[in-house]
């Protein structure tokens, strides 16, 4: 495993690292949640992401079941904050002060842990004033329950809001997370720069776009049983917009690539992700352990400028590049 500074952080991460969203607590069994974990720490993982609100705090509480016993100075837990948890009252979501210090204790209770080491806005909230975001997280910080502060699909403008606020109040805000892979590029234009100069990292999601880059789904042919397309939990509603056949004929063209660079489909696509300097890791997902051990080989992968540039060719014309899509509520 390969390891990467997030930010201009001392914090160091696993380039892959483990995440448990529309996995553990929904589409995934206990036991098989518990194995995919095991293989990822087997792999050399020690980053761990996850949200109060993937399954509805139901994978914190596994990933905190799966990582107890091992040495906590040795990992990196990441969670998130701002989507709705519980009953979905009137402060059980958003950027509040409030919502904030309250799923911020709920999180570390779940996850069996002091402190989390990146504690992540979800989105942007447009309706709490950014200062008193920024202050509650500037006080977790300060009593030690939260190590270092992220965000999640926030806007170049927001980011560059969110940094100058946290200079000001000497909190370490290190980190976005956005989806990226290689038929998603909206962060290219806008976000990545404006996270250079602010000194922000990039931990991605999805660098297989859900398992469309994989390959496994093929043009005017039914889904795979089983796969994430056809999972009703939530899968199948967030895979819909790359099942259509000029997506999937364009990623047909990638096999000969990537059997060309000795990899597979999935590990080209990771790899992809990692070959831009801003991104610190890629979270990858698992429903069997063999996927795990599979992703995790395109860590310290280099792909050559002239397979980089096949890869765009091949892509041409279903690649999205529109910095307005960055995702918000």
């Amino acid at each position: 495993m390969e390891f990467r500074r997030l930010g201009r952080s001392g914090l160091s991460i696993s380039e892959i690292s483990y995440g448990n969203w529309l996995t553990h607590g929904s589409q995934v069994e206990e036991e098989q949640a518990q194995a995919c974990i095991k293989a990822a720490l087997d792999a050399g993982i020690t980053t761990f992401d996850t949200a109060d609100v993937y399954a509805n705090t139901a994978a914190e509480s596994v990933l905190g079941r799966g990582l107890a016993g091992q040495r906590r100075e040795s990992l990196e837990i990441l969670t998130k904050v701002y989507w709705p948890t519980g009953p979905k009252g009137p402060n059980d979501k958003g950027l509040s002060r409030k919502h904030i210090m309250e799923s911020a204790h709920a999180s570390l209770r779940r996850l069996k842990t002091d402190y989390v080491d990146l504690y992540q806005a979800h989105r942007w909230d447009e309706t709490v004033p950014l200062d008193e975001t920024m202050v509650a997280f500037a006080d977790l910080v300060r009593q030690g329950k939260v190590l270092y502060v992220g965000v999640s699909e926030w806007t170049a403008e927001q980011i560059t809001r969110g940094a100058a606020l946290a200079r000001e109040l000497n909190i370490p805000l290190v980190s976005n997370q956005p989806e990226y892979n290689a038929l998603w590029r909206v962060i290219e234009a806008q976000v990545v720069p404006a996270s250079e100069r602010e000194g922000l990292s990039q931990i991605v999601f999805s660098p297989i776009a859900q398992g469309v880059l994989t390959g496994k789904y093929k043009p005017g042919q039914p889904l795979p049983e089983g796969s994430r397309a056809t999972d009703e939990k939530g899968g199948a509603r967030m895979i819909t917009n790359h099942l259509r056949d000029e997506v999937l004929e364009r990623v047909a063209k990638l096999e000969p690539l990537a059997a060309e660079a000795g990899l597979s489909m999935a590990q080209l696509a990771v790899a992809w992700v990692l070959q831009n300097p801003n991104v610190a890791s890629a979270i990858i997902g698992a429903s069997r352990p063999e996927q795990v051990h599979e992703n995790v080989k395109a860590a310290g992968v280099r792909l050559e400028p002239e397979l980089l540039a096949k890869i765009d060719e091949a892509l041409d014309g279903v690649i999205e590049r529109d910095p307005s899509l960055t995702r918000t509520p």
